[in-house]
């Protein structure tokens, strides 16, 4: 139980994964009394295996680089897309745009990472409460105050805070206290995957570890292909959501899975030598994102923010991210006594202006889009497209690709196909 007079700090972090261990580091790094809180007790399973090369700079400024690159992670080279009838990109290699170790980036078992990053925090000097549940974040005239916490063994407690950190995920427990929570109407997806060992892994040191994206027929759906460590790959499908569970009632989750892997000839063959060594999962409707950053005493960072689709693995990156300029934000409305809603999330703009460049390329990719089609028609854009594979997506530079982009999209949008 945590002491009566350790019941008042100047950070409250709620949630342990990427974006809550990422932005309780940087504060206690500052010097704020910062407390993080996560439910679980030791490492905890997580989807969100695969990370983009743009992690490195905020993985290296939390002081945690060096222990990935002596982790038994498996490294990242490239992201290869697979057509519906098989017919395979050439890999999209990250070291083409930028020849610095930070092109390489790794496929991480997520327990594992999350459990690092949480540890880091404590390093730094945060308080972490492991085992405890945030139920409810209090609020006076829309200033948060603090939080009632559930310890897995022990009464409820308050703890008060001039700032908290909404890092609880999909839980979002502002953004549904406050209705801020918008689902994206055009991403109304759903996923099921489960892990295999010994299945095929792609030939040669700068291939074996790559994100593949696979097409199924119709291109309804795509599988994804996540090479881990201990010669286990994640596999799993994504779809529309009633595509994946039409109504009628509940199904089970493999004989769906296994519909799915039929249609998806490329990732057949790719399981067919492995075994099926975990159990099926799904989740459904995922994207979404809040209508502010922040409010007075509070911020949203990672999913308890939005989640974009996981089709260029953009997730884990995005939550270190947000985790990252929403500690800033936090550390600097410290520094000038000024803890509004406009100074916590002055970082708003610019990290929305990201996403949405990634979301272009979402859109894109549901609508027919094609990789190699697009970049024969404008080769010039190649670094464009890598830059945006790789999470570099904070430049205005970048913006070059959208206006071929959407031309492309627009023809696709014309064709009897994607009717």
């Amino acid at each position: 139980m945590i002491a009566l007079n350790e019941r008042r700090t100047q950070v409250l972090v709620l949630g342990g994964g990427p974006a809550g261990s990422t932005a309780a580091a940087l504060c206690a790094q500052a010097g704020l009394k910062t407390v993080l809180v996560e439910r679980e007790k030791g490492p905890r399973f997580h989807i969100g295996e695969s990370l983009m090369p743009d992690t490195y700079h905020t993985l290296r400024r939390l002081g945690v680089i060096e222990r990935m690159k002596g982790s038994r992670h498996t490294p990242k080279f490239s992201v290869q897309f697979v057509t519906e009838t098989g017919k395979e990109s050439q890999p999209f290699y990250f070291f083409e745009n930028n020849p610095h170790e930070s092109a390489q980036t790794w496929q991480v078992v997520r327990s594992e990472f999350d459990s690092m990053l949480v540890d880091n925090a404590r390093v730094h000097g945060a308080m972490v409460l492991e085992g405890h549940s945030a139920r409810d974040v209090h609020m006076e005239n829309g200033k948060a105050m603090g939080a009632r916490l559930i310890p897995k063994n022990g009464p409820e407690f308050d703890i008060a805070a001039d700032v908290v950190i909404d890092a609880t995920g999909q839980t979002a427990l502002i953004a549904n206290k406050l209705g801020l929570k918008k689902p994206d109407p055009l991403l109304r997806k759903s996923s099921i995957w489960t892990y295999y060992e010994g299945a095929t892994r792609e030939p040669g040191r700068l291939d074996e570890g790559a994100t593949l994206v696979l097409a199924t027929q119709g291109k309804k759906g795509w599988f994804w292909y996540i090479p881990l460590k201990d010669n286990i790959v994640s596999v799993g499908v994504v779809s529309g959501l009633e595509d994946l569970f039409p109504p009628g009632g509940p199904r089970d989750l493999g004989a769906i899975f296994h519909e799915q892997l039929e249609c998806c000839p490329a990732a057949k063959k790719r399981v067919m030598p492995g075994k099926q060594v975990g159990p099926f999962y799904s989740t459904k409707d995922f994207s979404y994102r809040c209508d502010h950053v922040a409010g007075d005493g509070w911020v949203l960072v990672g999913d308890a923010f939005g989640f974009l689709d996981p089709i260029y693995s953009s997730g884990v990156f995005l939550a270190l991210k947000s985790g990252e300029m929403g500690a800033d934000a936090v550390i600097n409305g410290f520094s000038s006594g000024d803890l509004s809603g406009k100074t916590l999330g002055d970082w708003g703009p610019r990290y929305l202006q990201g996403m949405d460049r990634m979301k272009r390329l979402v859109y894109a990719f549901y609508e027919g889009f094609n990789f190699g089609a697009f970049i024969r028609k404008h080769p010039e854009m190649k670094r464009h497209l890598i830059d945006l594979l790789i999470g570099d997506l904070f430049k205005d530079s970048v913006d070059e690709i959208i206006a071929p982009l959407d031309a492309m999209r627009a023809e696709m949008l014309t064709m009897p196909s994607a009717v």
